[in-house]
């Protein structure tokens, strides 16, 4: 195993320091490095927290700040954190108009995230992602994943937030986003957990696995690797079967790296799926390329289209400053 590492035992927490370092303009570390919030919190407003397994970075720590999350809570890797952490997160950002909590659908994630919201001593409610198309069990998750779509539900709602939708508001929104995306991934090598030291699973050279999942879980099967415009070709042709969306809809093209992929890929494969998109009479309204839901180091890709109006857009439009993603400011 190559990594840039110190110790296992101590990865997340140097890890931690320096993105709180980093961004010290925007966020700051909660006690013991449970949780990352927003540094300046805005009273009165709905408090929007998330979190989940590290390893996938800039998700979600990467996400806090004006116009998204007011926190969020790391785990170790690929792992859930606690319910406690969630709880201090959740006791620290609160201003008065209750908590949303944006919860990814993987058992660990949900089993927390609940035990959490039935703890604190506030307004709260939560908005679950299930965005993603490969597959509707696996080791990880009752129904579907929640993969890349969460960044779109974090923004989207982050603005409306920002601008003080209440509770009830955000709630009906995120849920309305979540149902209107869609993502699917490839994954042409497997990553390598510290802990584990080794690769989480086998790939030959000339292989890929089909809808593989942001933890290295299976995706719908393992083929030989094919071109990129066959592989978009195949996860457009999944995304856009479950949306079933109408000629002339606007959508939000969506193309993440794994960790592993370079940008020229992506952009070639943001090339091959408006290709299909087109192809469909679908307008490609707004488009976001990079690795924003990463698996470590994984290479590969996912493509998530998320259908938007008028309202969406706007709010996708609106300013936003964290680590991540910053615009508009």
């Amino acid at each position: 195993m190559k990594k840039l590492i110190n110790d296992v035992e101590s990865l997340l927490s140097e890890s931690l320091d320096g993105f709180a370092a980093a961004h010290a303009d925007i966020v700051t570390l909660g006690e013991g490095g449970q949780f990352v919030r927003r540094r300046t919190p805005k009273p009165g407003k709905v408090a929007l927290i998330s979190g989940g397994g590290s390893g996938h970075e800039p998700l979600h720590t990467g996400f806090v700040g004006h116009g998204m999350l007011d926190a969020a809570c790391p785990g170790q890797v690929f792992t859930s954190p606690t319910p406690d952490q969630m709880l201090a997160a959740a006791q620290a950002v609160d201003t008065g108009a209750g908590v949303l909590f944006i919860v990814k659908n993987y058992s660990g994630d949900m089993m927390n995230f609940q035990m959490a919201a039935e703890m604190i001593d506030c307004d709260n409610a939560t908005v679950i992602v299930n965005d993603d198309v490969a597959v509707e069990n696996s080791t990880y998750t009752t129904g579907r994943r929640g993969v890349a779509g969460t960044l779109i539900v974090e923004k989207i709602v982050g603005a409306a937030a920002e601008r003080g939708d209440d509770l009830a508001a955000l709630k009906a929104l995120g849920d309305s986003v979540n149902k209107a995306t869609a993502s699917m991934g490839v994954a042409l090598t497997s990553c390598t957990v510290p802990a584990a030291g080794k690769p989480t699973f086998q790939i030959g050279a000339d292989e890929m696995e089909m809808g593989v999942g942001i933890h290295g879980e299976p995706g719908r099967r393992r083929v030989r690797l094919a071109s990129a415009d066959d592989i978009a070709a195949e996860l457009s042709g999944a995304i856009l079967k479950d949306l079933s969306l109408k000629p002339g809809q606007e959508v939000l093209l969506l193309v993440n790296g794994f960790g592993g992929t370079p940008l020229m890929e992506l952009y070639l494969m943001v090339n091959a799926v408006r290709k299909i998109l087109d192809g469909h009479r679908l307008k490609i309204a707004r488009c976001l390329t990079g690795s924003y839901v990463t698996s470590l180091e994984m290479a590969g890709c996912s493509v998530t289209v998320s259908a938007m109006d008028a309202a969406t857009l706007a709010l996708w439009d609106a300013p936003v400053h964290t680590a991540a993603l910053r615009w508009g400011m």
